[in-house]
This record gives structure tokens, C-alpha cells and sequence, in this order.
């Protein structure tokens, strides 16, 4: 994927910001909630492939109810106009393991920091702990909440 310098960057959307996104919840701020329908109608609006299985997770440990079946729900969401699968690589994967500073040991939060870094993605997120990270410059957040 090649990025043009006048491009905005890709953005890539934190588990829990799909779930909002698609229940309407407000807790997706209005600021968020317009970047990610500009980046949808953009083609830049991205969903990690660990996202899918977090929502099972999650889902199982009766933390969600997507008052459907796990796959229904997914399959709808990935449906979206302008939402695409972000590409997992081993790149990625091995590069989770080396992030460059004390990261907690959540592997899907891992895999986020490091596909939005592979991708130059910005990841939109309400995790407090992740927007430290991104305030270090390690990589590029938005809070969901704004």
C-alpha cells in the first residue's frame, strides 16, 4: 500500500470501537464517530484480523451480547461500505513481541499497536493505556471518545 504525502493515514479500528461503531454507542464520540465514516468513504478505514477473534472472546465470556451468532455479527460488521480486513503478516506478528517500550501483555492490543505501526495506520481507541503509548510517539492514536 503505498501512501501519499497528501493522503490522510489509514485508520484502524480498536475492538472496542467496532462494537460502539455498530451499536451506535455513544460512548463513540462525534469527532471519532466523523473520521471513521470519512476514512469508510475514503477506503482507509481498516479492521484487524485479531478483531474477529477478540469479539468471540469476549462474546463467550459473556463480556458482550451481539444478540446474534459470533460469525453473523462479524460477517455483518466486515459488511460495512468501506471497511477492509488490515493484512496480517508474520511481520506483524513477530513485531508484537519486540514493540519498542513496557507494554502490557495483551496479545490483540499487541497485534493493534503493531499492525497500526506496519501500516502507518492511526488506531482509534479509548484504551487509556494505549493513548499513552501513541502520546510517546510510538504510534499514532485517536481517542474514541473525542
Amino acid at each position: 500500500m503505498t501512501v501519499l504525502l497528501d493522503e490522510e493515514p489509514p485508520l484502524l479500528l480498536d475492538t472496542h470501537v467496532l462494537v460502539w461503531l455498530m451499536f451506535g454507542d455513544p460512548k463513540l464520540g462525534s469527532r471519532a464517530r466523523e473520521a471513521i465514516h470519512r476514512a469508510c468513504r475514503e477506503d482507509r478505514a481498516l479492521v484487524s484480523v485479531i478483531t474477529p477473534w477478540e469479539v468471540g472472546v469476549l462474546a463467550n465470556k459473556k463480556k458482550i451480547d451481539l444478540y446474534q451468532d459470533v460469525m453473523n455479527w462479524v460477517s455483518s460488521a466486515l459488511s460495512v461500505p468501506g471497511f477492509r480486513l488490515a493484512p496480517m503478516s508474520a511481520e506483524i506478528a513477530v513485531a508484537s513481541t519486540r514493540l519498542p517500550w513496557e507494554m502490557h501483555p495483551d496479545p490483540a492490543d499487541r497485534i493493534l499497536v503493531a499492525t497500526a505501526r506496519s501500516l502507518n495506520a492511526t488506531l482509534v481507541t479509548a484504551d487509556d493505556a494505549l493513548l499513552d503509548y501513541a502520546a510517546k510517539r510510538h504510534f499514532r492514536a485517536l481517542d474514541a471518545r473525542a
